[in-house]
């Protein structure tokens, strides 16, 4: 019944189709530009860092094989264990991380120098749409098999924010 008297309404006064449609545009806006931002969260702290300074902060090149791709990239970024020393002032025994589609995992080990934040893919700024803005990965893969996608779980995409868990 809802969407008849909507119908009905939104027929009787053309323009105001126009306006919803803006309106909608307006709203979806903020998701975009939003995803702009990593929120860092430590303790009672936090702080939002631009995407667009960490691509520009993204100094290393390297090229791998991207396993859920199944093809090589080059890939750019930092090294992670460099980025949590400079944002929280050490590296935190446990990290959680919430991604833009809702997905949250906790994890721990960070002390590894594989393990690199990327915000570049084939020289292509990373968007929600391609798996970022920002994109946590393993340079080397030791001998793990490529073709086997379970043994990648740890590689976390479109992170939103990432939370200093417990102490140090």
């Amino acid at each position: 019944m809802a969407a008849t008297v909507l119908r009905r309404y939104m027929r009787s006064y053309p323009w105001r189709s126009w306006v919803l449609g803006v309106g909608l545009g307006v709203l979806l806006t903020p998701t975009t530009s939003m995803a702009e931002t990593l929120r860092l969260i430590d303790g009672d702290d936090t702080k939002a860092i631009s995407v667009d300074q960490l691509r520009q902060q993204s100094n290393h090149q390297f090229d791998l094989f991207d396993p859920y791709q199944g093809e090589s990239v080059t890939m750019r970024g930092m090294p992670f264990k460099d980025f949590l020393t400079r944002h929280f002032g050490r590296v935190p025994t446990t990290l959680s991380f919430t991604a833009w589609d809702g997905y949250q995992v906790t994890l721990d080990g960070w002390e590894d120098a594989n393990w690199y934040l990327v915000t570049i893919e084939d020289d292509q700024p990373l968007t929600l749409r391609s798996r970022g803005p920002v994109r946590l990965v393993e340079r080397d893969y030791a001998n793990r098999d490529v073709n086997n996608l379970r043994e990648f779980n740890n590689w976390i995409w479109m992170i939103r924010s990432i939370e200093a868990v417990g102490s140090s």
